[in-house]
């Protein structure tokens, strides 16, 4: 019984299916080589001989990703998650917040080309290469990014650089910026009081403050308050002493 896959290779093969390209399905041949660019995937297969396959798809311009890492960092979470090596679930619904949706959404957005003679599109070598790409987006989620004209390097460097630009400038401000605790950014340090950490102090509350805030009691006990009957019972369960 096979391991079921990652979310993101999982993800992948779904928006592949849905514009025609069934995986998994038997591929002929083996991937001796594979490279993902922007807006492209190159590889060789070896079958018979040689075969060139690439895979196109549309990759966005400067002003896309202009427009998608403002969405990215306007995110704080999806921007830690990002700046710490991991692809979040929701950059997809990122992407279609500004109009560029991550997948495509119609086989006329992608082109499929092999070298070999077969009329079948995808032929055998095209699917090894489509498994070949699956097992790389296991390995590596940004790779989908890559495809769509960002790789890894370039996408972090500008979220960095819109990070820092979106610092205030005050000259006093020593708090450092969010690129350089990133990797502390969810660690929360040992619990108070415990592991030798000091305990919270807080403000003292008077022992029969809950008496102060209830409503009056609209009966007496012997001609006395029912309120100030129990404060003796508050000041004893407080460890209080009083007259």
């Amino acid at each position: 019984m096979t391991e079921p896959l990652p979310w993101w290779p999982t993800r992948f093969i779904r928006a592949l299916s849905a514009i025609g390209v069934l995986l998994p399905a038997k591929g002929q041949g083996r991937v001796v080589s594979l490279e993902v660019g922007a807006g492209r995937v190159d590889a060789e297969v070896q079958d018979s001989r040689l075969y060139r396959v690439r895979i196109g798809l549309t990759a966005f311009g400067k002003a896309d990703w202009a427009a998608i890492t403002h969405a990215l960092a306007a995110q704080a979470s999806a921007t830690v998650q990002l700046l710490s090596g991991e692809l979040p679930r929701d950059v997809e619904q990122i992407f279609k917040a500004v109009r560029l949706p991550l997948f495509p959404s119609s086989a006329r957005e992608v082109s499929l080309d092999c070298t070999c003679p077969d009329v079948a599109v995808p032929c055998g070598h095209l699917n090894a290469v489509f498994a070949a790409l699956v097992a790389r987006v296991g390995d590596d989620p940004f790779t989908v990014l890559a495809l769509r004209g960002r790789n890894r390097e370039a996408l972090l460097e500008e979220l960095k650089n819109r990070l820092i630009a979106a610092e205030p400038l005050d000259p006093d401000d020593r708090s450092p910026a969010l690129t350089e605790v990133v990797d502390t950014f969810f660690d929360c340090g040992p619990a108070p009081g415990l592991g030798g950490a000091a305990p919270l102090r807080g403000p003292r509350t008077p022992f029969d403050a809950l008496l102060d805030q209830a409503p009056p009691f609209t009966i007496t006990v012997g001609g006395e308050d029912v309120a100030e009957l129990l404060r003796p019972v508050y000041r004893a369960l407080a460890g209080e002493h009083g007259p």
